[in-house]
């Protein structure tokens, strides 16, 4: 019974008797705790004593005067309760179930959970076949169950934050969070740890006893790991080892360490790069690929690498990936290298220095539509391929040329659109050493403009269709050879210069199914140094010559040209009854006639006059000879001949219509028989002599639909040979030969077969993930691939994951794949009637078992009987492992490589290899 202060001041209250059911409350607690006596009495011996219920069915009422009352400011004030509170067990709630039964123990103070049982507390979760959770301990204990064949099932799993471990048993303590984990497995970065017994500290350290880690896929029976008696586990941190030892098919090798460390971050860290020991004949003992590794942010890094040999050698490489994404993404390498043959003093001795960069940049679309900027640069040394240690460039050393180019393009939007592109391009030819930079490169282009077409509407007739358009080029050119380059004297060619171009358009239709097209073009172009010719009848001790003498200075010449063009197109049915296979052919001719006048520009020649001289017998009178001042120059000289000339073509497809073999098809399929079968020549009306054209022919026959397909071309002259082999006007039939001389033919396809069903599979010609292709190799690796002795070796992980029923193909089936390139050439220009050359490449590789790989690179010289480089490979996956061996059995490369090593980048420094690298001096 309460009082309650109605107001502020005192009123006197009366109180009536009220109805109590207190007896009631009382007999229902007593049947409940009699009941729970009975349900309990198996677990306990103890007695319960039964309160009477009829010691506390009055309620006396009390009789409360008004001066007894609190005062206003003891009642307003609420006292704090004096008695401290219990530190509660549990800081989270506790979250439960069990698919067979949840059995509650209050003798043992127990919660048996059984079948698929689950526990959440927190960020901690426990799921096994048997969980005990103990209230007096405040512990929780996992265990596994046996199914109905006795087979230990339901093992627990433990999950706290991000990290997991299966053990066989758990004991958990909710208070202070720590474990004691029995026979766990977890895999942490790509390590799988397994263990007898394991300390969880807390979800950062945990500690363990007898443990095997490995990176090995099957944990249970590793084929390698490593032993550890007692180890320090931070998950995705490190792992911190006492003694080590190396198991390689549970047989104890000698390879150990006193203690381990072995970094297991998510996010890349910094650290170094350890060397590989090794001997070399003709540079002593080594240390390569050795350096450290910055990882400089989320977006770049950096790699310095270095080898060092006994005798001097050296090298130094750097290497760094960038990537932005949604912005761009590339990789620059550097590597710089510094060869000493034998020693210094000894006659054989001899040094050379090789250098590469190569950078490739690419802008993702999205980044920015009106702006783009590429990079894709091979510059370096030209001998660099064939000289460079710690690698085997298998394909790209037979490449003859590297090239780059940097460019910056920029669209401004509008009417008309505006197009400009800054580049810079380099090319080096391999086997003359020479160099052609072009840097800086300016080109301008505007998009087309009728100046005459309606505002709305299809532009109709010659002058609606009149259309212009401008364009700019700029160059600076830069002819220069490898010895030479980076010096004063690569200058001394550079060669500057402008062109601009306005061509006028138009086309129309005559009678419907005549397509004309006519225009124009005008070009100016600018040169910023001219070659002005004179004859010295005194030079050379009175013999004469011809001195040319350069002119700086501004300059410029004008050119202009008349072109039409007449064409339709022709197409001609055959159709076959009906039920035929075959439905019906069609041939497709698209004839083309064309009319051609350029004018002479004599204005830009000059002369100078050869007079007699009695030293040379060879000329006995004065000779005017003409030149043009801009001879040499960046875009050469104008004509000084009229020309006018009309011009014939001829495009031929042959296409055939098929029933399909598809019985719910509705169309029939079309095959090409012949396509692209093209025919052109050429007659100069105002030629004086040999004014009919060679009869040019190329084409291609599809031999695998849309797979491989035989190109050829060939050169048909109609003018006769004199007994010297030089052509003359007279017709060659006219001289008893044949309507056309054959002069020079050539035909080729390249083409890859597998062993399923002929599919081609896929190339990649990203420069930024194949090696090969980004040193201008092939990207199908047809003459052979990269092997970068600094970087881990290759594997296909498709390959190591067979299942057992791609295991049992192979008793009927043996994978393989094929490349192909076959190319032969005739020549018969002058009577010499031969092969001039005649070869096939292939590349293949087959699968002898689901782990055994092997393959060869190689080719065959059909005119000059011999193989051509040949590279051998062999690989063999042994899981964890990766083995393989290249082998370049002969010419003056010949060089073999084994290695094996860890395919994990984690353990990659664990691996050896032996090699034996080809003579350089050769």
């Amino acid at each position: 019974m309460a009082l309650q202060k109605l107001s502020h001041s005192y009123t006197k209250i009366g109180f009536k008797p009220l109805q109590t059911k207190v007896r009631h409350i009382l007999y229902s607690l007593s049947f409940s705790l009699l009941c729970i006596t009975q349900v309990t009495a198996q677990e306990t011996n103890k007695s319960i004593e039964v309160l009477n219920p009829a010691e506390h069915d009055t309620v006396k009422s009390v009789q409360i005067n008004p001066e007894e009352l609190l005062n206003e400011k003891e009642q307003d004030t609420v006292k704090q309760d004096s008695v401290t509170p219990e530190p509660q067990l549990l800081t989270d709630k506790v979250a439960y179930k069990a698919t067979d039964y949840m059995r509650l123990s209050r003798k043992e103070n127990k919660m048996y959970l059984y079948n698929n049982a689950e526990i959440l507390y927190g960020e901690m979760q426990i799921n096994a076949g048997l969980i005990v959770v103990d209230n007096s301990k405040n512990e929780v204990y996992a265990y596994g169950i046996k199914d109905s064949l006795g087979e230990y099932t339901q093992t627990p799993v433990f999950k706290q934050s991000q990290n997991v471990v299966e053990p066989d048993s758990i004991r958990f303590n909710f208070d202070t969070e720590k474990a004691l984990i029995y026979n766990s497995r977890t895999e942490q970065n790509g390590f799988r740890i397994k263990n007898e017994i394991s300390k969880r500290e807390n979800d950062s350290v945990i500690y363990m006893k007898n443990v095997k880690f490995t990176t090995s896929e099957n944990i249970e029976n590793p084929e390698y790991y490593f032993y550890a008696r007692r180890i320090k586990f931070v998950p995705k941190k490190k792992i911190v080892t006492g003694l080590v030892n190396m198991f390689i098919a549970d047989v104890p090798t000698p390879l150990g360490l006193p203690f381990g460390y072995f970094p297991m971050t998510e996010d890349r860290t910094s650290g170094f790069i350890i060397p590989s020991p090794g001997e070399e004949n003709n540079r002593g003992y080594f240390l390569q690929n050795g350096g450290y590794y910055f990882a400089i942010s989320d977006y770049m890094d950096l790699t310095l690498m270095g080898d060092y040999y006994t005798n001097g050698s050296y090298t130094f490489a750097v290497e760094s990936a960038y990537a932005l994404r949604y912005k761009f993404r590339g990789n620059l390498r550097f590597r710089y290298e510094n060869n000493l043959q034998s020693e210094r003093g000894f006659p054989d001795f001899s040094q050379r220095t090789t250098y590469n960069i190569q950078w490739s940049h690419s802008q993702d679309a999205k980044a920015n539509p009106n702006s783009r900027f590429s990079a894709s640069v091979n510059f370096g040394s030209t001998d660099y391929f064939q000289q460079s240690t710690n690698q085997l460039n298998t394909g790209n050393f037979l490449n003859n040329q590297l090239s780059s180019n940097i460019s910056y393009a920029k669209t401004f939007q509008g009417e008309p659109q505006v197009n400009v592109n800054i580049a810079a391009t380099h090319n080096s030819n391999v086997n003359s050493g020479a160099v052609n930079l072009s840097l800086p490169n300016a080109t301008i282009s505007m998009s087309r403009i009728f100046p005459f077409a309606p505002k709305v509407g299809v532009k109709k007739g010659i002058i609606q269709n009149i259309n212009t358009q401008y364009n700019f080029r700029g160059e600076n050119k830069i002819l220069t050879t490898d010895d030479d380059l980076f010096s004063s004297e690569m200058f001394k060619g550079a060669r500057m210069g402008m062109q601009h171009s306005i061509p006028l358009s138009t086309n129309f239709k005559i009678f419907k199914y005549l397509s004309a097209t006519a225009g124009t073009n005008f070009q100016e172009n600018w040169v910023f140094e001219t070659i002005k010719q004179r004859y010295d009848a005194d030079a050379k001790d009175g013999a004469g010559e011809v001195v040319r003498d350069t002119i700086k200075g501004f300059d410029a010449f004008r050119t202009y040209d008349f072109a039409t063009s007449l064409g339709t197109t022709i197409y001609g049915t055959f159709k076959f009854k009906k039920g035929k296979k075959i439905e019906a052919i069609r041939h497709t001719m698209r004839p083309s006639v064309s009319f051609n006048i350029k004018p002479a520009f004599s204005e830009f020649f000059d002369t100078y006059t050869v007079t007699d001289n009695p030293n040379t017998p060879n000329i006995n009178e004065t000779e005017i000879v003409e030149y043009s001042r801009f001879e040499g120059g960046l875009y050469g000289a104008p004509s000084n001949t009229f020309s006018s000339s009309i011009g014939f073509s001829l495009s031929n497809n042959i296409e055939m219509k098929v029933k399909s073999k598809d019985s719910t098809a509705t169309e029939a399929k079309k095959i090409t028989i012949l396509n692209n079968l093209n025919l052109s020549t050429s007659y100069n009306v105002a030629g004086d002599s040999l004014k009919l054209s060679p009869l040019a022919i190329s084409g291609n026959i599809p031999i695998v639909q849309n797979k491989l397909d035989i190109n050829f071309n060939a050169t048909l002259n109609p003018y006769a040979l004199d007994n010297n082999n030089r052509v003359i006007d007279v017709w060659n039939i006219d001289n008893g030969g044949s309507l056309f001389r054959l002069t020079r033919a050539s035909a080729n396809f390249g083409y890859s077969f597998s062993s399923k069903d002929f599919e081609k599979g896929e190339i990649n010609e990203d420069p930024l993930e194949n090696q090969n292709f980004r040193n201008e190799g092939r990207p199908d690796n047809l003459f052979g691939g990269v092997t970068d002795f600094g970087e881990s070796r290759s594997f296909d992980k498709d390959k190591s994951k067979k299942t057992d029923k791609d295991v049992t193909d192979y008793s009927y089936k043996i994978p393989w794949s094929l490349r192909l390139s076959y190319n032969v050439n005739y020549s018969n220009n002058a009577r010499q009637n031969e092969i001039s050359s005649h070869s096939i490449m292939f590349s293949g590789d087959v699968e002898l078992a689901p782990r055994w790989s092997v393959g060869v690179s190689s080719g065959y010289d059909l005119k000059n009987p011999g193989f051509t480089f040949t590279n051998l490979r062999f690989q063999r996956d042994l899981e964890s492992w990766i083995m393989n061996f290249n082998w370049i059995p002969f010419s003056e490369r010949t060089s073999w490589n084994f290695f094996i090593g860890i395919k994990s980048s984690m353990l990659s420094d664990i691996k050896w290899d032996k090699r034996r690298e080809p003579d350089r001096q050769l």
